[in-house]
């Protein structure tokens, strides 16, 4: 079942086919899950297969058409969405094309995602199939799919509101759960259970690193190595909850805090602060950054410091020194200051936050100044 009510996409439809008027736009095209979801409320764990692929089509005059494999019928039956056309996949003759151009057969200007983070979920070579076989010409929607999403509905604030609370309530555990000697993917394991444990539906993004006085790779699957006294222990989780997402993370010194993991810590929270302080309608994307790059002595050329939160762990804007995004209310952003301690060793933090007509709602339960100790 979808996650809102259908009057919730009905509002998100009824405001792209605004911007598409002011466009010239007849119809957009999407291929990928976020706009797919975001447009329909079809949620499936079967977008990991690569396998089928899905199309989604917002005439500027008409109903949402949604064209999709058989196997998919049954859940997009429970959507707002009524025109569906299912057709057998996998196949080796491609019949959604027949669909598509069908559908696209009398429009000239179709927009689909072209731009920065976008992506095409269907194979390039059907693609250009689908181009030749229509007349239209075809424009990018990054920009107009870019201001719908960025901006949340009262809906979608509350379940990113949710998912927050629910890894605050996990990060809060973290005394019970962790302990020197503790191998790093025992650590990774035990959180995610207790995300679940809090009401988090999936735990898609974990990631974080253990090592003394801070550390390097924040990417990598964690080993078995054991935490250590001294060491610096950081988790960065993107649990999700009805499809949206927390991304924020925590650090922890392992048996004592060395003086330049805790002055790090100090520093981290400080540029958060006079992000807190800052933050306000009308400022852009970069200018945040910027307050954050100076409470760290970094100057402008530091790099990403946050970024939009939502439907997908990442969103639009960076919070960076490129990104002249003006800043709304209803945007959830994640406030990230990063900070180098000595070569090959950094400390992160992060914390996700909704910025109001009035100032700002922190949506995460605040880390405290001074690094918490794990004995």
């Amino acid at each position: 079942m979808p996650d809102f009510p259908a009057e919730e996409y009905a509002a998100r439809t009824a405001k792209a086919l605004e911007g598409m008027a002011r466009q010239g736009i007849d119809a957009m095209f999407l291929t990928t899950e976020a706009e797919f979801r975001y447009f329909s409320g079809f949620r499936t764990a079967f977008w990991q297969s690569p396998t089928r692929p899905w199309f989604l089509i917002l005439p500027r005059r008409g109903s949402p058409i949604a064209i999709i494999p058989q196997i998919g019928a049954e859940l997009m039956e429970t959507t707002w969405v009524d025109d569906i056309r299912p057709f057998d996949s996998p196949a080796t003759d491609a019949p959604h094309l027949h669909l598509l151009q069908k559908a696209l057969s009398d429009v000239s200007t179709i927009a689909t995602p072209m731009g920065e983070e976008a992506s095409l979920r269907m194979p390039l070579a059907e693609f250009d199939r689908l181009r030749r076989g229509l007349s239209a010409t075809w424009v990018d929607a990054t920009p107009l799919i870019k201001a719908l999403r960025m901006v949340k509905s009262p809906a979608e604030q509350q379940k990113i509101r949710e998912i927050c609370r629910i890894g605050s309530a996990a990060f809060a555990r973290a005394e019970d759960l962790f302990h020197p000697g503790q191998p790093l993917d025992e650590v990774f394991r035990s959180f995610r259970i207790a995300l679940l444990q809090e009401g988090a539906e999936e735990v898609p993004y974990l990631v974080g690193a253990a090592a003394a006085d801070g550390y390097s790779d924040v990417i990598s699957p964690p080993g078995s190595r054991p935490l250590a006294d001294g060491d610096v222990l950081m988790l960065d989780t993107g649990a999700s909850l009805g499809g949206y997402f927390c991304d924020f993370d925590r650090n922890w010194a392992i048996g004592y805090a060395s003086d330049a993991a805790a002055s790090a810590h100090r520093h981290l929270h400080a540029a958060t602060e006079a992000a807190l302080a800052a933050i306000r309608p009308g400022m852009t994307a970069a200018q945040l950054c910027e307050v954050m790059a100076q409470a760290l002595g970094q100057g402008s050329g530091i790099g990403r410091l946050g970024h939009g939160l939502g439907i997908q762990l990442t969103e639009w804007p960076s919070l960076a020194p490129h990104d002249q995004t003006v800043l709304e209310p209803g945007m959830v952003l994640t406030l990230e200051p990063s900070l180098q301690i000595a070569p090959g060793k950094m400390m992160v933090h992060e914390e996700n936050i909704l910025l109001t007509e009035t100032g700002v709602e922190l949506l995460t339960d605040r880390t405290p100044p001074d690094l918490p100790v794990l004995l």
